[in-house]
């Protein structure tokens, strides 16, 4: 099944196109990748995916969904901005998207322990380390179960053990059934767990090529 299916997306600002006639599928329970230099396109891709930005045209389908308000219900989505209240601990942090998204504060036990932070946890964030952050911003991204993971420069700013755990994570939340795109200037971190590698290059995609499971073939 197509969990995201990108079809002839431009999406101009002015004169400029960020992105230009993008045409991508991404399979259900898949890792993707995706590179390219800044200002190629690539958070504006994601974006116009979460339904955060509209495309000046093509269509875009998040699990048979086009409208964006159908599309948010299947998507997580982390920001390069943690999008975390420093004033309150992880819990609370948790505990107040849970009420956003209308499940129930139970979904935030069990997302700090899917991302190995302590059930218990009554720090403020503003206290946290950015891999801490990161983590947590992960949490809040997964609390509603979501079928597809949008993440932008999730290794922003993290030492290598971090890092190295944050793909180690979203391999799992793959591994579990959902579909991730990540952006990253970082491929080497993804080289382990990507199933493909797509870039974007002045808003248009120049390359795929295929990760881990293919090579294993």
């Amino acid at each position: 099944m197509t969990a995201i299916r990108v079809s002839g997306v431009t999406k101009r600002f002015g004169r400029h196109a960020a992105l230009d006639d993008v045409s991508l599928d991404i399979e259900s329970g898949k890792l993707l990748t995706l590179l390219g230099e800044n200002g190629a396109g690539k958070s504006t891709l994601l974006r116009a995916v979460a339904g955060l930005s509209q495309p000046t045209r093509g269509t875009i389908e998040v699990m048979g969904a086009t409208e964006p308000r159908e599309r948010c219900v299947h998507i997580g989505y982390m920001a390069h901005a943690s999008l975390l209240y420093d004033e309150m601990t992880g819990a609370e942090n948790l505990e107040y998207f849970c009420g956003l998204y209308g499940v129930s504060t139970d979904n935030a036990q069990r997302a700090i322990q899917s991302v190995g932070l302590d059930p218990a946890l009554t720090t403020r964030v503003s206290g946290y380390s950015q891999g801490m952050r990161q983590r947590l911003s992960l949490a809040r991204a997964i609390l509603h179960s979501p079928k597809v993971l949008l993440l932008d420069e999730p290794f922003s700013n993290t030492d290598a053990a971090s890092s190295k755990q944050m793909a180690q994570m979203l391999a799992a939340q793959r591994d579990a059934g959902a579909t991730v795109l990540v952006v990253t200037h970082q491929p080497a971190l993804l080289e382990a767990y990507a199933d493909e590698f797509v870039t974007l290059s002045a808003g248009k995609v120049v390359e795929r090529r295929p990760g881990r499971q293919e090579v294993r073939l």
